[in-house]
């Protein structure tokens, strides 16, 4: 009898030792996960480095960065949800391309006043290396939050003019008759070239040509597409880059993955070259790149 109860409590401290080594084990495991997470969205294809060899000096040249005003990922009909806006790197990695190559920078927004900015932009396995330098640049952050209405910039001042994504422009891009305008105008004014990744495009898809019609018709243009939004399970946003642009008439591209095909992207350039747009915001740095690229050949000539 007292040979049973100690081989019964001996089964039972071999279980208990099991179940915690197991338990340490899978702590082990998600430390590991947790901490090489960001190299593995890395390998997957999130923010990749880009680097096409060329160091632009635009001193005295001006961009203007444009983003969203809406800061409430909500659905129709309702004002209340989680909060959103600008994403980040989709705003910081064009702003400093831009200000590293010697141009003034300026930052506006569709109402003026603080620019939401998405809180999980910052999160550690998403965070880019601008997002950290905007987070220690009081320059910069200034402008964020004392930015001008798009009613008070002139976008015919600029050489360069950027166009934000981020679920905030799905509510106030495309439905604002003063930035179609404001897009019109640089347009014809045949000095701007504009860009965007992501839901930015969104910023053309209203904008009119002379004779009424829509500006991007039959012009190569990218954003993001339905699939990747789909991954996210948020269909409520009212507006979607790649039926907008269909709807338009641009010739939309865009890169698909059998695998990972939430980071496929690419970048695309019109016909005459006053339109780079990125797929998503890991075309940030091509796309920024590209429209230096433009401007310095436009320049030289």
């Amino acid at each position: 009898m007292a040979r049973t109860v100690v081989a019964k409590a001996s089964a039972t401290e071999v279980l208990t030792v099991g179940a915690i080594i197991i338990a340490v084990g899978l702590i082990v495991i998600a430390v590991l996960i947790a901490i090489l997470l960001p190299k593995i969205m890395k390998a997957l294809g999130m923010h990749p480095d880009y680097d096409a060899g060329q160091k632009y000096n635009l001193q005295g040249k001006k961009a203007l960065v444009v983003t969203t005003s809406h800061g409430v990922l909500s659905k129709p009909g309702e004002t209340t949800g989680k909060p959103t806006g600008a994403f980040g790197s989709e705003m910081t990695v064009p702003y400093y391309e831009f200000l590293d190559a010697g141009m003034q920078v300026d930052v506006a927004s569709i109402k003026g006043g603080e620019i939401p900015i998405d809180p999980q932009s910052f999160y550690y396995f998403l965070i880019t290396h601008e997002d950290k330098r905007f987070l220690k640049d009081p320059a910069f952050q200034d402008k964020i939050k004392h930015s001008p209405s798009i009613d008070d910039v002139d976008f015919t001042d600029y050489d360069l003019i950027f166009f934000v994504g981020g679920w905030g422009p799905s509510y106030d891009f495309a439905q604002s008759k003063r930035l179609a305008e404001r897009v019109s105008e640089a347009y014809y004014a045949e000095t701007p070239i504009m860009g965007s990744v992501c839901h930015g495009a969104l910023a053309f898809v209203s904008a009119k040509d002379a004779d009424g019609k829509p500006l991007v018709a039959g012009r190569k243009m990218t954003g993001v597409t339905q699939g990747q939004l789909d991954t996210f399970r948020i269909k409520f946003t009212p507006k979607h880059p790649e039926a907008e642009l269909k709807k338009a008439g641009a010739d939309y591209r865009a890169n698909h993955h059998p695998v990972a095909d939430i980071f496929a992207t690419v970048t695309v350039v019109d016909h005459e070259q006053r339109f780079v747009t990125g797929q998503n915001q890991n075309s940030g740095h091509e796309t920024a790149q590209k429209m230096m690229e433009l401007l310095s050949q436009r320049s030289a000539k």
